[in-house]
This record gives structure tokens, sequence and C-alpha cells, in this order.
């Protein structure tokens, strides 16, 4: 079918007043607002944090806690003295913004031996408490009135038999 002009123009600008309406856009390009690394923007489904990383081992020294959990709770800022004699603020105030983390209690419900091999370290074996709390054994499960709770029984079956 052929169109008259006319009838060509009218179609055009109903199909472009359809794209306006449907959709907005920006008239100049931008940058983007916003690291996507911190997509999707919603609250997480487990509340508990996780150590990204942990200092070189000294094996020298006996075995040690190497790291403890903390959750970033806000900023403040703190007035403090500088003490640096040749400083131009030497002997003077200045104004540091700092950091507040939120340390929890953590128990230890368990440990694990590593082995060094060339490849680098690997686990040898785990070893858990042998009475673990109720709060603990809630954290391993998503539905703990609807779930069978059978979590580190056969742990503790094991413990019964060997102690």
């Amino acid at each position: 079918r052929v169109l008259s002009s006319h009838k060509l123009i009218y179609y055009y600008f109903i199909c472009r007043l359809k794209l306006l309406v449907a959709m907005s856009h920006r008239k100049f390009e931008a940058p983007r607002h916003g690291s996507l690394g911190f997509l999707p923007k919603k609250r997480t489904k487990h509340h508990h944090g996780r150590i990204r990383s942990y200092p070189r081992d000294d094996s020298s020294k006996p075995a040690h806690l190497t790291a403890f959990r903390a959750y970033k709770a806000g900023m403040t800022h703190v007035v403090r003295g500088v003490d640096r004699p040749g400083a131009l603020m030497h002997k003077r105030e200045v104004v540091d913004a700092v950091t507040i983390l939120e340390t929890p209690p953590m128990v230890v419900v368990g440990v694990v031996g590593y082995l060094e091999t060339p490849t680098g370290l690997k686990t040898l074996t785990s070893v858990f408490a042998e009475h673990l709390s109720e709060e603990f054994k809630r954290r391993c499960y998503k539905n703990w009135y609807r779930s069978k709770r059978k979590a580190y029984t056969k742990y503790a079956k094991k413990w019964s038999e060997n102690g």
C-alpha cells in the first residue's frame, strides 16, 4: 500500500510522539552515577560479615586468632594534636575523619588444620566444639522452625562415641 506524503508525515509524528511518551532520555551524554559493583541495591539475606584478607602467617609465633569480624557502623571526626617536629602543623590541632567499627562478640565453634604443600596451603581437617549452642545452629538454616535440625548431629555422635 502506498501512503500519500501527508499521511506519511502524520504517521512519522505519531510514532515519534509515542516514543517520547514511552521513555525519557538525557539530552547530553554523561558518565554514570555510582559503581555497578554495588548492585543490586537491596538488603542482604545473610547479615554476617566476611573477613576479606588475613595477615601473613608468622610460623615462629604460636597459633593465634588472626582476624576479627567488624562492621562499619558510621563515620565521625576527631580533633587531635600533631606532634611532628619540623612539620608546619607541629603542636597544632587538626580534624581527622574516622570510621566507627562495630565488633559484636565472636564465638569460636571450630578450628581448621592446614598442610603446607608446594602449591600452597591445603586443609587437613576441621575440628568443631563438642557442644554447639542453639544460636549457632539456627544460623545454619534459612528457615529454622521448618527444618529437621540435623546440623552437626553426626559430629556430636562422633564426640559421644570417642569421649
